[in-house]
């Protein structure tokens, strides 16, 4: 279920270096969904999980999760454009309690007027009538903005302010790729540095570079750590892969120039003689 936002802040210590809980992702949607669907809508559904790339939607009922259904696409659109950082890529309904609307946004109101989607009208009849009336509201809105000069973005084909050419979804999705290149390339040719990176990802800068690089270093530590606590490394190596790449990228000293004593000294000599004096067929080491 959604967590009210108070309940959510009522448990946030600001020294306590964990991210701020109106971060998550499903309390951002809950505070926007008004915004997405229009206040009608909002009445009958709201948010309440994100599981993997879904967004789960509880509806009031059957009838509800069908019509919604067929707005799918146009509410991911608007989910990626408000909340970017949901990540989801599809939708799936199911029936349940749906909580006094307006309760999740009521405390941050005064701080953040929303524009409402549709105009105050009367209640509609039916789930159909007020399906029909979000419909009319995101074409009109959808023809302000062209007539405003904004454009399909290159990307996803949503419409963008102008001067723009990728919504925030499809940048942020532009840099997680770009991360996992560089990554990959981090591991797989660790000697390249950032001159080398730079010159098979475009525009890197070195600070992105860096900042992937003191990443995947973490990361990689982490698993080294768990294999010297736990004195066993996987059937497939990937440890000795793991390990070879990190004395390179740490260092900094070229592969053809890796002494043993490079070797010992970034790893430990624990560490060291785990991974490179353990044969792959021990078992009592290997697992």
């Amino acid at each position: 279920m959604l967590t009210p936002l108070a309940s959510a802040l009522a448990g946030w210590d600001p020294g306590s270096g964990q991210p701020h809980p109106a971060a998550d992702p499903i309390v951002l949607l809950g505070v926007a969904w008004a915004d997405i669907v229009g206040d009608e809508i909002a009445r009958n559904s709201h948010p309440s999980q994100i599981y993997g790339p879904s967004l789960i939607v509880t509806t009031r009922s059957s009838a509800w999760s069908q019509q919604l259904s067929f707005l799918g696409e146009r509410i991911l659109v608007a989910v990626r454009a408000r909340v970017p950082s949901a990540a989801v890529d599809q939708l799936r309904f199911r029936v349940g309690r749906i909580t006094a609307a307006g309760t999740t946004r009521r405390g941050l109101r005064a701080a953040a007027p929303r524009k409402a989607v549709l105009q105050k009208q009367s209640p509609s009849a039916s789930s159909e009538e007020a399906l029909a009336r979000f419909r009319d509201a995101v074409d009109a809105q959808q023809r302000a903005k062209r007539s405003a000069g904004w454009k399909e973005c290159y990307g996803c084909n949503a419409l963008i302010a102008p001067g723009a050419t990728l919504c925030v979804s499809c940048v942020t999705a532009r840099d997680e790729a770009r991360q996992r290149l560089v990554a990959q390339l981090l591991f797989e040719a660790p000697w390249l540095g950032y001159v080398g990176t730079a010159a098979l990802v475009e525009r890197l800068t070195p600070a992105e570079y860096d900042a992937v690089r003191r990443k995947i270093l973490t990361r990689w530590w982490e698993i080294l750590a768990r294999v010297r606590a736990t004195r066993r490394l996987s059937r497939d190596g990937r440890e000795r892969l793991i390990a070879s790449s990190y004395v390179v990228l740490k260092s900094g000293v070229a592969p053809e120039r890796v002494a043993p004593a490079v070797v010992r000294n970034v790893l430990g000599d624990e560490l060291h003689d785990l991974i490179y004096e353990t044969e792959p067929n021990n078992k009592t080491n290997v697992e």
